[in-house]
């Protein structure tokens, strides 16, 4: 019994390391902010564009609100931020819009990648119901192309992605250059899209064309070919209380 009780104290003060109370903290911020915002904020979850509408009825603190909904929605999820992003186009314009969002997305990535490092698998694994896995049998640098591949190529969820990185121990510098380098197109071309009164609307089509080109054909790529040998470097898992529900290979 006594060393049942020392083994598990050790575990309680592993917890307890500097960095993985900052995780802690983090992650509580991000849940309590997510509880805010559905229940307390009075935005209207009605439709994204009525989201970001609300937000920017806060006056100025409605980007600093916006961009904290997209760290939540990295953190937290499953929180759909795409059609909030395009919203938000609409509602400042391509460019600023895009810029607060690659703040947010970066921000939340970020957060998920400390997470992912700090915590561990089992807490990502309560917090998403998936287990991540990520191969550096290519080194941390292929792992860097992927991070900025799956970013700006939105196939896989950023949470997902960033939390998998973190779990690998991938190294912070090339994840954080990848990540921001893969959400800036991505992230711009979706405001850029919800603002079609100022960019036209046949960029807006073509833009809309090229995003849709992008989530079909390289998912299938990926799939049937085995692009970049993405099957060969991340692996979902699926997780339920029982164990594990299925397993896929991503693609």
């Amino acid at each position: 019994m006594r060393n049942k009780q020392k083994k598990r104290l050790a575990k309680l003060y592993a917890l307890l390391t500097v960095p993985n109370t900052i995780a802690l903290l983090v992650l509580l911020l991000c849940g309590g902010a997510g509880w805010w915002f559905v229940t307390q904020s009075g935005l209207d979850w009605s439709s994204p564009q009525a989201i970001v509408q609300s937000i920017q009825n806060l006056g100025s603190f409605g980007i600093l609100a916006y961009i904290a909904f997209l760290v939540v929605a990295i953190v937290v999820g499953p929180v759909p931020s795409t059609p909030v992003t395009v919203a938000a186009g609409a509602v400042w314009g391509g460019f600023p819009a895009g810029t607060y969002g690659v703040i947010g997305l970066f921000l939340g990535s970020l957060a998920a990648y400390f997470i992912g490092r700090t915590l561990g698998r089992s807490a990502v694994q309560a917090l998403t119901g998936k287990s991540v896995y990520f191969s550096k049998h290519r080194g941390e640098i292929y792992l860097g192309w992927i991070v900025f591949v799956s970013h700006l190529f939105p196939f896989l969820p950023y949470d997902l992605v960033s939390y998998g990185a973190g779990i690998s121990g991938m190294s912070l510098p090339i994840f954080a250059i990848a990540n921001l380098l893969g959400i800036i197109p991505n992230t711009l071309s979706l405001t850029y899209m919800g603002s079609v009164s100022t960019i036209g609307f046949p960029v807006a089509i073509g833009l809309a064309i090229v995003f849709l080109v992008m989530l079909v054909v390289f998912p299938w790529g990926v799939k049937r070919h085995n692009w970049l040998g993405l099957r060969d470097t991340i692996r979902l898992e699926t997780v339920e209380r029982s164990g594990v529900k299925g397993d896929r290979k991503n693609g």
